[in-house]
């Protein structure tokens, strides 16, 4: 069960399952929660398996991960549902970014699923963007859950640029940017990526709803 404290009535969330294997997220998270003092365990440590995502929203996929993994576990649980929308596919892969080789035949790779981009666009620029939709669930049946939601704004590049990252990263240079989000260093990708401005608006939620503190001028 997550380690909980009480302050002036309400309970302090100690630590989150994150509803997600994805190792890149689970760094970007903790770095970005890493203020609050909060404890993040990916799906995986715990033993859980992913539910399937058969929604065609972001919101609802988003809350269905975050249900699952707060029942197997009896923990507060955090997901996200992201992906990228290309502007010249109809906002395509959206939903279905992750699997989106596999679902055309391929292996479920990013370098597959970037190839597979490409080759549709026909060698095209496209304007694009990453979304974020996070959901917080205190408990497994929260009937108020937090929502929030991030989008980063660029472009599709035809050639891969950057080592850094995962998935779509190295072909996406965000508007105003002279580095893709492959090339930049992590902290400069964590003040403005989908996921920074997502979590910095659930974190916004959580500290007006007392559920976390700023540990540095709580003292701790």
């Amino acid at each position: 069960m997550v380690r909980a404290k009480s302050q002036a009535g309400v309970t302090l969330i100690d630590d989150l399952v994150l509803a997600s294997s994805n190792e890149g997220k689970l760094l970007e998270f903790q770095s970005l929660l890493a203020p609050y003092g909060l404890r993040l365990w990916s799906q995986r440590e715990l033993g859980i398996e992913a539910p399937a995502e058969p929604h065609a929203s972001f919101l609802e996929n988003a809350l269905t991960k975050a249900r699952a993994a707060s029942r197997r576990t009896g923990r507060a649980a955090l997901a996200d549902d992201s992906g990228i929308c290309i502007a010249l596919l109809k906002d395509q892969p959206g939903v279905l970014s992750a699997r989106w080789a596999e679902l055309h035949g391929g292996p479920h790779h990013d370098d597959a699923n970037n190839k597979l981009v490409n080759q549709q666009l026909n060698g095209q620029i496209s304007a694009a963007y990453f979304i974020c939709v996070l959901v917080l669930l205190r408990w497994p049946e929260d009937p108020v859950p937090l929502i929030a939601e991030g989008r980063w704004h660029g472009r599709w590049l035809r050639e891969a640029r950057g080592e850094a990252g995962f998935g779509y990263d190295p072909h996406f240079l965000p508007d105003g940017q002279l580095l893709t989000a492959a090339e930049m260093p992590i902290a400069q990708k964590n003040s403005m990526s989908h996921r920074a401005l997502a979590i910095n608006r659930l974190i916004k939620q959580m500290l007006d709803l007392g559920l976390i503190v700023n540990r540095g001028s709580a003292g701790n």
